[in-house]
């Protein structure tokens, strides 16, 4: 795991993530061990970290292993469960998310620069 990544395994985390949008950005990255889609995400992820990473929270949720997590994540951001899917959060709010493919280093560091 990459030191700024954080892994999210419980419900608790996740509401405290949502309240440090408030402040700060949070990228929440859905991840299925799996899934080959996934783990080209999940290195499109790692290099973006490596090369740009931004004033932003970035977090892990693991589906298989904390399906729960990943449930209230559905629920609470009233997006679609998908992984791979990085969801970018500011406020409480969905402003920005991809999935499958569309989850690379480019288009991470476009959104959050936006």
């Amino acid at each position: 795991m990459h030191p700024n990544l954080t892994a999210v395994s419980a419900v608790d985390q996740l509401e405290q993530l949502l309240a440090t949008s408030a402040n700060r950005p949070v990228l929440l990255f859905k991840h299925s061990y799996s899934c080959g889609v996934s783990a080209e995400a999940l290195d499109e992820l790692l290099a973006h970290l490596d090369q740009e990473a931004a004033d932003v929270t970035y977090a892990m949720v693991t589906v298989q292993t904390h399906r729960e997590v990943s449930n209230a994540v559905a629920k609470q951001l009233g997006i679609r469960h998908e992984t791979p899917q990085a969801i970018l959060i500011r406020d409480r709010q969905v402003v920005w998310s991809a999935s499958h493919f569309r989850v690379n280093a480019a288009s991470l560091g476009k959104a959050l620069r936006s």
